[in-house]
């Protein structure tokens, strides 16, 4: 029954930066494994970053080292930050949230998502 409140999409040019936000109902935010996807209608979904309720992050290698991953669960909050963006990080962004790590990086039975937010990189 969690309760996802995404922000931060936007439209931006190529090599600015976003930083995305999502803020979490509930009371067991820091025992979940926590991760952005992101998909457009010609890609499959894309699991873009996870953090393990142990704060270890995974990235995937079209992001490395351009995208941050970060929780602060006093407030919550997982945060995506997008730098060096490119046209093809345009896609919508979901934030999502699973017990278990190796569920939330396969993207199988996720225990809960977000809406989304959306990210348009264009010139």
């Amino acid at each position: 029954q969690k309760q996802f409140v995404e922000s931060g999409g936007a439209l931006v040019q190529p090599g600015d930066s976003l930083r995305l936000s999502c803020v979490v109902s509930g009371r067991t935010f820091n025992a979940y494994n926590m991760g952005w996807f992101r998909q457009t209608p010609e890609k499959q979904r894309e699991l873009v970053a996870a953090i393990s309720s142990a704060n270890i992050t995974r990235y995937a290698d079209s992001v490395k080292g351009r995208f941050t991953i970060s929780r602060d669960n006093a407030k919550n909050t997982v945060y995506l930050e997008l730098s060096i963006l490119k046209p093809e990080d345009t896609a919508d962004y979901y934030c999502a949230a699973d017990r278990s790590y190796i569920q939330l990086f396969l993207g199988r039975n996720i225990d809960y998502w977000g809406k989304g937010t959306h990210v348009t990189v264009s010139s």
